[in-house]
This record gives C-alpha cells, structure tokens and sequence, in this order.
C-alpha cells in the first residue's frame, strides 16, 4: 500500500512536469497567461507530491519492509534506525529521488516569488525547470524504480516488478544486505544531500540564463535575480566538496583528502565553473561587460551538472564513489547532449545582442585581472575534464590508434589511467596563478589602472610579505615549491587583511571606534568583505594542501610486540591487537598502538579493520592524531591472524593538513556573510528614500 502510494505521487508528478512544459510553451506563444499561471501551479504541486513519494520510501526503510527491493539492497536488521533513514540517498535509485525532491524544493520556492517584473522569463524559466524534473522522474519511473517488490513464481524464481504477475506470490527475504560499510561513515549522512543542493540549485540561474536568452534580454536582470540562488549553490556544492575530502580522509585510507578520482572530479568541475560565474557576474553588474563570458558559464555549469551526475550513476567509470553499471547512462549522455546543443545554439543566435556595453581599457584594470581569472579557471577544467574523459576516449578509440600508427600510444584499444601526479604538474602553476591574483585583483582600479598605482596600493602589504619569506629562509625552509607557495599564501592573506583595515580606518574618522568601524564595515558590504572572507578560507585551505603535498612522510613495516618503527621526530610501537564482534554485524581487528615524539610518549591510537557479514566488505579505520601543526596517521594494513605477535602498519606524518578544514569552516562562513541580504543601518530620512532603497534592492 505505501509503496503504492510513493509510485503514483511519482507518476502524478511527472505528467504534471510533462503538462507545466507544453502549457508554459503554449501560453508563452499564445501570449496566454492563464496558461502560464495554471503551468506554474503545476509546477508547484509537483513539490508536496514528491515529498509525499520520498516520506513513503523514508517509511520503508525504517520499517525494513524487504518485500520493496531497494529497502532490501540498502539496509538490514543491524542497521540503527538513523541509517535506515539516510539509506535513502544510498542506493541508485534512491539517490535520484532524493535528487527529484530536492530539485522540486528549488522550483517550488522560485515559483513562489513576485513575478511582476518578469513576466517574459516566467514561462521558460518553468519550461527549463519541469522539463529537467520530468527527464530525472522519467528516469526514476522506467528505469530505477526504488518502489519495485520481490516476487516469487511457481518454479521458485524471484524477481522485481511494480504489481503482482499472474500465479507469482509475494517474496520478503529474512534480511537484507545491509549499507555499504564506506557509507556508513557520520559525513556521509551529510555529504551527499550537500552535494546534490550544489548541484541542484545550479539549475535556478541556468533556467532563468535560457530565459533571458530566448527573450532576447541583454540586460542583468537574470543575474540580479538569481545572484542569491547562485552562492546558495556555490556554499552547498563546496560544503559537499569539503566533506566528501574530510570523508575520504576517514574511511579510505588513502592517507590523504583528496585522490584525484574521477567522480571527485566530476563534482568538482562544476565548482570551478562556478566559482568563475561568480566572479565573473560581478563585471556584468558593474561594468556592463563579459555577458557571454556569464552565459557561456552558467551552461558549462549546469551541463557538467549533469555530466557529473551521469559519470557517477552510468557505471563508465571505476570509482568508490560511483554506483553500479545501470541502464540509465544511454539517457543521461543524450540529455546532456541535447541541453548543451540547444544552449548554444541559443547562446550564438543572441550573441550580437550581448556585446559589451564598454570596452577594456587597461590591462591591469579590475575588470582585465577578472578576465585572467576566467581563463585560469578554464585553463583548470580543460585539465580535469581531459584527464576524466581521456581513460574512456582510450578504451573506447582503439580502431584509431590502428588506423594511424602515429597515435597508437595514445589511443590503445584499452583502459589507461590517469594519475594524481598528472594533475598536480598539469594545475598546480594555474592553482598558484589564481592564488597570487587573488592578492592583487583587490588593489587593481576598475575601469583603469596602471602598474605605478598597483603598485602604491600593494607595496605595503608586499613588503611585510618579504618579511615573512626571510622568516621562512632563516627557518630552514629550503624547498622552493614550498618557500614560493607559502610566500604567495602570506601576501594574498596580508592584503586581505589590510583591504579589512583601511575600510574600518576610513571609517574611524566619523566618530566610530575600530572594531564598531569594523563591524559595520562589513555590514554594509556583505558581498565585497564576505568574500575577503572567503579568501582568507581559501588562504589556509591552500597552507594544509601545501603542508600535506609537499611535506608528506610515509613508512610501513611489520612489527613484533614491544617493537618500534620511526618516521621524523615520531616512532610508534605496536602494544597489542583484539578480535571482537559488534552487534550492528561487525567482526572488528583492532590494534592498541603507543605514539612518541622525540622519544617521549605521546598519546595512544587504535587501527582498526572493519570486517561486515552482512555485506561480506571490510573497511579500514585509521589511528588518528590530530594537532594543527600535523596528523599522525596510522593504518593496520595485516597481522598474525591467531597470535597476533605481529602486524605490518602503514604510518602518515601529515603536516598541516587540518588548516585545510579550518580553512573549510572560514570558507563557508564568508559564503553565508556574502549572501545575507545587507542591513540598511542609517536611519530612515524620508518615504521617498525608502522607496528608492527598496527598488535598488
């Protein structure tokens, strides 16, 4: 009954999607807009309904009723009830529910503003929004249905369908297989509904870019809009982005935060595309220009949205992150297809229509340095993106590689790798490229600016910079990657920080103290010190990741009972080793490791492996030492099986790295600063100043 229940809200949801096209298409084109309102109400229905077909899956899963497929693939008797619950995102078919739902949430609160001043927009904005709803509940509804039943035929042969065959009975396994153990980690309860919000809420901006682009409006209007609905976006996908790191960490042994794996890479194009939409908007607003720049990468956004999306559900790519092969990914490669050609097939037809309303006069100008930013940025995803796809291109080309012997090493016929060490040679200069200007794109004058007044702005900071590089040499740092880095790092905080400091001075002078100054400072420029903020996040995020990458120590060795093993100025010894089970199905191997510093005991830490019945999968659990300075960080990779007088070990020294979550922690706060709707703290002088003020907002 209550799978019955989430199946037709499903379908009724999606012939409202289907409906709330054609009737915004034909109410547009009639000029209609009785048509438009009752497709916008649709629209709006489809939200509850949803709701209604997720609360049935929800309640599924928490009451294990295993005669529902998905509820048997994705949870057990031994699971807590909280993971039950988050089982609903943990499997494919339920994954794209929840991202149904969430994609429902957005268009039902868009089509919930005033839209008085927009009425042209509305009714394709609801076309972009329905249609892209439609395409992921037809996926759903025909392809991953999560409310599909067991049943059981005469000659005893199981299978899932929606309704009951003819002589079949109900079939309702004893148990069920149980989560992925590398799922049941606490960020992965968070990690993946971040990232789908991320994703999601990049539709909002791309639906109302199509809009402006089929109604032929040049103006900033859209982005106006849309610019809250876009950091909504950007926060949640690098929320996503900075747990799924602080997960990996974790749970994957790796011994670091980030792996260079392809699905992570997939969420994190759109991200770059992203972050250089935000920049780049800003431009438009201010100076009328680079409106093809923000077009062009708000459908980059949005398509790598989706590409993401695809490479993590098709089963292409061999990843942790990834789903199993599914039938979908034929659907998703023509949607994406057919988005990103009616896209800029749109976006060349308006493309006279959306020069520049200015020209660029200065090569050091704000709005120049801006336009480095872009290319950098592009220059980045080009990287990635060739690095994702390249493995695939080379499975799948071999008859080009035979035709042309010149290419044969490149396209073999079979599956080649791409690695971490070809990512960080091919954008680390591009990353410190974007770090640096990061420092002087602030100081830089709009419109124009010279070398002479860039330089007057900067040297201030830039000298106190030299000072920290000269601290850096007299301590004995002599790796140049790492003495450049950091150098870069100290200048971009150092101007950061004086941006903060001659805004509150300048505002001293009227009779405010500093730290009042400060405060209302930035409260009246929320958008602009909100993202200093935001700088300062990315300043220490940059420190941990120059710490971990470039002085990283590793050992592994097998020891006896009592017996050291040393890395740098620490040493652990191997004390003893326990076998337990659980009663959540665990058979659980952990060691009781002694850490020193400096000969001096330290602390005690407990690697452990994770064997789970259920799902007959182990997962490993690192000892973990956590200061700012660095990590110790300890796996048990074997040991004696029956007396456990030896284990071999696998031992990080990871220095720095937890400045890159407390640049995360930063990170997100400048976000939330930068999209709070800004305080109006003068007092009010006349009606008319109120109803500009409002009009302006």
């Amino acid at each position: 009954m209550i799978a019955d229940l989430g199946f037709f809200a499903l379908l009724i949801a999606f012939l409202l999607a289907l409906y709330a096209c054609a009737a915004a298409a034909f109410g547009s084109q009639r000029g209609q807009q009785r048509w438009v309102s009752s497709a916008r109400s649709a629209t709006i229905l489809s939200f509850p309904l949803l709701t209604i077909a997720c609360a049935s899956l929800v309640y599924l899963l928490a009451n294990l009723d295993f005669h529902v497929q998905y509820v048997t693939q994705v949870t057990s008797h031994s699971m807590p009830m909280y993971l039950r619950v988050t089982a609903l995102w943990g499997g494919q078919a339920g994954s794209l529910l929840f991202w149904a739902w969430l994609m429902a949430a957005f268009t039902f609160a868009v089509m919930l503003r005033e839209w008085r001043r927009d009425r042209d927009l509305e009714p394709w904005v609801i076309i972009v929004t329905a249609s892209t709803l439609a395409f992921f509940l037809a996926l759903i509804l025909f392809f991953e249905n999560p409310f599909l039943r067991y049943w059981q035929g005469i000659t005893g042969t199981v299978w899932a369908a929606m309704w009951q065959p003819t002589g079949a009975q109900p079939y309702i396994p004893m148990d069920g297989n149980g989560l992925n153990p590398l799922l049941r980690h606490p960020g992965m309860i968070i990690h993946p509904p971040m990232l789908y919000i991320g994703f999601v809420a990049f539709v909002v901006p791309f639906a109302f870019a199509i809009a402006a682009l089929v109604t032929g409006r040049s103006d900033d209007r859209w982005i106006r809009v849309t610019r809250r609905w876009t950091l909504i976006a950007w926060l949640f996908l690098s929320l996503g982005l900075i747990l799924g790191s602080r997960w990996a960490y974790d749970v994957l042994g790796w011994g670091g935060y980030w792996g260079w794996d392809p699905v992570e890479i997939a969420a994190f194009m759109p991200w770059l595309t992203g972050t250089a939409f935000l920049h780049s908007v800003m431009i438009q607003e201010k100076r009328g220009m680079f409106k093809h720049w923000n077009m062009l990468l708000v459908i980059l956004t949005y398509c790598l949205v989706i590409f993401g999306t695809f490479l993590t559900r098709s089963g292409v790519l061999s990843s942790v992150h990834a789903f199993a092969q599914s039938a979908i990914g034929p659907m998703f490669f023509g949607f994406i297809a057919l988005t990103f050609a009616v896209s800029l097939a749109l976006l060349n037809k308006r493309w006279a229509t959306l020069k520049s309303e200015v020209e660029m006069t200065s090569l050091l100008s704000r709005e120049s340095l801006f336009l480095v930013n872009n290319l950098l940025f592009m220059g980045i995803l080009v990287i990635c993106f060739w690095g994702v796809v390249f493995p695939i291109v080379s499975e799948a080309s071999g008859g080009i590689g035979r035709a042309i012997p010149a290419l044969a090493h490149i396209f073999t016929g079979q599956r080649a790798t791409v690695g971490p060490i070809f990512y960080e040679s091919a954008t680390g200069p591009l990353w410190a490229a974007l770090l640096l200007l990061m420092g002087i794109a602030p100081l830089s004058a709009w419109r124009a600016s010279t070398a002479r007044t860039l330089g007057r702005a900067m040297w201030k900071p830039f000298a106190v910079s030299l000072v920290v590089l000269a601290g850096l040499l007299v301590g004995g740092m002599r790796q140049p990657l790492a003495v450049l880095a950091l150098w870069i790092c100290a200048f971009v905080f150092l101007v950061t920080v004086y941006e903060f400091w001659r805004g509150a001075r300048a505002r001293t002078g009227h009779g405010e103290h500093f730290f009042q100054a400060f405060w209302r400072l930035v409260a009246r420029n929320r958008r602009r010190y909100g993202g200093y903020i935001i700088h300062i996040g990315v300043i220490l995020i940059a420190v941990g990741i120059i710490g971990i990458e470039l002085f990283q120590q590793e050992t592994q060795g097998s020891l006896a009972v009592g017996e050291r093993m040393h890395l740098g100025s620490y040493s652990i010894e191997y004390e003893s080793l326990a076998e337990f089970e659980t009663p959540d199905g665990r058979l659980v191997d952990r060691a009781v490791v002694n850490v020193f510093k400096n000969g001096e005991p330290l602390t005690q830490l407990y690697p452990r492996r994770d064997f789970y019945y259920e799902s007959q999968q182990a997962m490993t659990i690192p000892g973990l030492r956590s200061t700012l300075e660095d990590d110790v960080y300890i796996l048990l990779v074997d040991w004696e099986p029956v007396s456990a007088s030896s284990a071999t070990f696998k031992m990080y020294v990871n220095p720095l790295v937890n400045w890159i979550w407390l640049g995360g922690f930063v990170f997100i706060f400048g976000t939330l600063v930068a999209s709070w709707p800004e305080a109006d703290l003068q007092p009010v002088r006349s009606r008319a100043g109120v109803r500009g003020t409002a009009e302006r907002a």
